[in-house]
């Protein structure tokens, strides 16, 4: 039998105390050094909301690994903001579209990071960066909603308070007397209305019989208007009717005249003779005025010394003839 020295033993003891502090220190970091090889992924934040080192990572609701690791980035265009180390001990597989979102566990719970897995486009390695976002728990989204509403509350109140400042400046005492005052004239205002109105009620009452008899008077005259109306209309349309008949009969009669041959305008409808007479006068008149159109020195005799050339003027004509 190997008789190992006390210097061995205490050796190893202290080999395997160094290894149970380094697993227990990793395991508190979120490394399980038992559980096969790491796989950690990375994503940066403005501000973790909370988020501490061994919270849960979780993909639909289950437990899939550990926050190792927080810390600030050293790349100078993400100055100030928080990388965010987590490692995935299950065998689980996502796009790099995938986001990884804080959110709260409960009410009194921390805050926890869940991985909302996407799976579109190109798997995601260990070392790649998910895009950090953060969800907004109940206390929050009452904070967010309130907000607002605070400062309308606030705007409300402003108005309100200079709203108040100016009815005080109004109302003043020389504002209030002048509405008292005001008051009291519209009180004997609508007194002298009630007066006037009650003397306007007893004279119609003491009245009423005389108004009665007036209406009654006007109603009669009314109705006598309209009589007469009627009546001087109806004479109207008599006389108007009894004059055209007249009229009628008068071109009647004048009609049968000129049918019977009477009078001048019946001579020349009825009498033939007449008519030719007058016919033949016509182109006879018409015939002289032609003539003395065409030789006017027959019918005109005119000298300066007032001697009569006949025969020269016979003569001329003769000539022309």
């Amino acid at each position: 039998m190997i008789k190992i020295s006390r210097e061995l033993k205490a050796g190893i003891a202290a080999l395997v105390i160094l290894a149970l502090f380094y697993w227990g220190f990793s395991f508190l970091k979120g490394r399980n050094l038992f559980n096969g090889g790491l796989n950690s992924y990375y994503t940066t934040y403005k501000n973790i909301n909370g988020l501490k080192k061994s919270s849960a990572v979780t993909m639909n609701g289950f437990t899939v690994g550990k926050i190792i690791d927080i810390r600030f980035s050293d790349d100078p265009e993400k100055k100030g903001q928080l990388v965010v180390e987590f490692t995935l001990e299950e065998d689980v597989t996502f796009s790099k579209k995938s986001i990884a979102k804080i959110y709260s566990g409960g009410l009194m719970g921390g805050k926890s990071l869940a991985i909302i897995p996407s799976y579109d486009g190109e798997t995601a390695e260990p070392g790649d960066y998910l895009k950090g976002e953060i969800e907004s728990d109940i206390f929050s989204s009452i904070t967010d909603k309130l907000n607002p509403l605070q400062s309308k509350v606030e705007n409300v109140i402003v108005n309100i308070d200079s709203v108040t400042h100016n009815l005080n400046t109004l109302l003043n005492k020389q504002t209030l007397d002048n509405l008292n005052e005001s008051f009291e004239n519209l009180n004997l205002i609508l007194a002298s209305l009630k007066n006037t109105s009650t003397s306007v009620e007893v004279l119609v009452q003491s009245n009423q019989k005389n108004l009665d008899a007036t209406f009654s008077n006007i109603k009669s005259t009314t109705k006598n208007l309209k009589t007469f109306s009627d009546s001087l209309a109806q004479i109207k349309l008599t006389e108007i009717s009894a004059k055209i008949n007249r009229t009628a009969s008068h071109l009647d009669s004048i009609t049968a005249g000129i049918q019977a041959g009477q009078g001048t305008i019946g001579l020349l409808a009825k009498d033939e003779d007449l008519y030719n007479n007058l016919e033949a006068a016509s182109k006879e008149l018409e015939e002289l005025l032609r003539d003395v159109k065409e030789h006017p020195k027959r019918f005109v005799h005119f000298s300066i010394f007032g001697k009569k050339e006949r025969k020269y003027e016979e003569a001329e004509e003769t000539k022309e003839n």
